[in-house]
């Protein structure tokens, strides 16, 4: 339909409601353009938006330079496959490995899930070539972890809520407690683990970062009993920490990290960047992807990379943060809503007080009604991921709505 007269946003949900499997729960509004930090939706109302599109959209909404990319590229060529190349994947993959400073070669996908599965891939692949049998074979993840929703990375997840029904899951994974490097080293004990994973901060299970020194720790196990270290920057990837990539600040090296989210911007694209340990392990038909590397994507990505790379990102996400855990502080000074602020750059988790516990849901609703779009990592937990290119005027402004929100759900 080329339809541009208005409609009505019930008959739109309706829709919803009728046509889509319904695992999603949508808030009860239609979103139609959006600038910047700014949505409006099909009533013509504005919202401050710190959710990106849960970590997403970094370079805000619209953004002229990533459109241009878009446009310009979408006139050329949108499809080849892999069968043939085209020059915006090939460009992306050697950018990727400069920026990453580890890398030695890029797989190319479409989403993070897809990221991480080519990474689980990988390693059970690396292992088996190291005369390894299946059963050691291992992939240890940490309890409050997300890594997808495909059958292996949600069995990677170690959040019962998210494998509930999907039983049996594959075998070969193992969980620990985050930030737990004795009960790490007791997992890795046996000799049969082929690689850790984890999240330098984890998303959906709360925004929690790793405890100082836990990452080092993490890659001397991996050292000392020959498994790889594989990161899952999927969320707190892409400048969203205040560096390009969240393990710059812990000082560590990984064999493998997999991104996805902001690399597009927007659009979707996933990439698996392989350390010299495992560059050559995946030969002619060892995977693939119809989709992965589109010239569309790519030509997106590369942008978004260059952008995201710029020292004014790493600025603006250092004044931005501090301002934000301020907003939140003096939010809570007036109405004692938050247990703990935490996070790292602009990710950044607000833990909800004993007596809010579980309500994190109807916060975000309250927040919707004073035009403020945020999220949630879990029912505890409000999460801050806006754009990185947030303005002081759009992030006071949406300070006032979340403060606002705040009191009326108080009192």
């Amino acid at each position: 339909m080329n339809d541009t007269t208005a409609v009505p946003a019930d008959s739109l949900t309706a829709l919803a409601g009728r046509y889509w499997l319904p695992v999603y729960r949508p808030r009860d509004l239609v979103l139609e353009r959006g600038e910047g930090a700014r949505l409006w939706d099909s009533a013509g109302r504005d919202y401050v938006d710190l959710a990106a599109g849960i970590a997403v959209c970094s370079l805000g909404h619209c953004d002229p330079d990533l459109t241009r990319a878009l446009v310009d590229q979408a006139g050329r060529l949108w499809h080849t496959s892999n069968a043939f190349y085209s020059e915006p994947p090939l460009r992306l993959a050697e950018e990727l490995v400069t920026a990453s400073r580890f890398a030695k070669r890029v797989f190319l996908c479409n989403s993070g899930a897809e990221a991480n599965e080519a990474a689980m891939k990988l390693v059970r692949k690396w292992a088996s070539e190291q005369g390894r049998a299946p059963q050691q074979r291992v992939i240890v993840t940490f309890r409050g972890s997300f890594h997808g929703r495909t059958l292996a990375t949600v069995t990677a997840t170690a959040q019962p809520k998210y494998q509930a029904g999907y039983e049996p899951l594959p075998g070969g994974f193992r969980y620990v407690d985050f930030n737990d490097l004795t009960g790490l080293e007791v997992a890795m004990s046996a000799g049969d683990v082929a690689a850790v994973m984890l999240e330098p901060i984890q998303g959906e299970g709360g925004v929690t970062p790793a405890a100082p020194g836990f990452l080092r720790g993490v890659r001397e196990l991996c050292d000392r009993h020959g498994a790889l270290l594989v990161l899952d920057e999927i969320q707190c990837g892409m400048g969203r920490t205040g560096s390009l990539f969240a393990h710059w600040q812990d000082d560590v090296v990984p064999d493998i990290v997999t991104l996805a989210k902001a690399l597009g911007g927007g659009f979707p694209v996933g990439a698996m960047l392989a350390g010299p340990k495992v560059a050559e392990v995946m030969q002619f038909g060892a995977h693939g992807s119809t989709f992965g590397g589109n010239p569309l994507a790519s030509a997106v990505a590369r942008v978004a990379l260059r952008k995201l790379s710029s020292p004014a990102i790493q600025t603006n996400v250092s004044r931005q943060s501090t301002a934000l855990r301020n907003g939140l502080q003096r939010i809570d000074d007036a109405l004692e809503v938050f247990a703990q602020i935490r996070g790292r750059g602009l990710m950044i988790g607000a833990q909800l007080r004993p007596q809010y516990a579980g309500r994190a849901g109807e916060i975000l609703d309250a927040c919707a009604r004073q035009g403020l779009l945020a999220l949630q990592a879990g029912p505890d937990v409000l999460r801050f991921v806006p754009s990185l290119t947030i303005t002081d005027a759009e992030l006071a402004d949406g300070l006032e709505r979340l403060e606002a929100a705040l009191r009326a759900f108080v009192e």
